[in-house]
């Protein structure tokens, strides 16, 4: 992985396991021990699916650069199709607190998003790729003899 993709991972991972840290200590004091597992469970889910989906989307930017729009939609409705299957599947769980689940769940879903949206703006991204400096020289026209 490329030192520019691990760094926009880390730009928005670590800001978003800080909000789900802050979130399992309030939930902890909120709801108990059920609450702050609930919250953890939640910022590991927001890191993994939306840390493979930056890496699906940044492998797909540099291969297939066409595809990058048509990939991020599906994409992100795909996140949005598993997270809505993960919570249907653990609605009724008595292993952890579903409401701090889904607060946190939402949460760290808005901060990984706000920290992407950062780290995307500090990002020095080129446009369009330089041209090397032999290129540049300009060519002579005609022949010489």
């Amino acid at each position: 992985m490329p030192s520019n993709d691990v760094r926009s991972l880390l730009q928005t991972a670590v800001p978003t396991a800080a909000a789900g840290a802050i979130a399992a200590v309030v939930s902890a004091v909120v709801a108990g021990g059920e609450g702050a597992l609930g919250a953890v469970v939640a910022t590991l889910v927001v890191i993994l699916f939306m840390g493979v989906g930056l890496v699906v989307l940044q492998r797909t930017a540099k291969s297939l650069p066409q595809l990058f729009q048509a990939m991020g939609l599906m994409l992100y409705t795909a996140q949005l199709l598993l997270l809505f299957i993960f919570v249907a599947l653990f609605k009724d769980t008595t292993l952890f607190n579903p409401k701090a689940f889904a607060i946190t769940l939402v949460a760290t879903t808005l901060v990984w998003i706000a920290a992407q949206a950062r780290a995307h703006m500090k990002a020095k991204i080129l446009y369009v790729e330089p041209e090397s400096s032999e290129a540049q020289k300009p060519k002579s026209s005609g022949s010489s003899s």
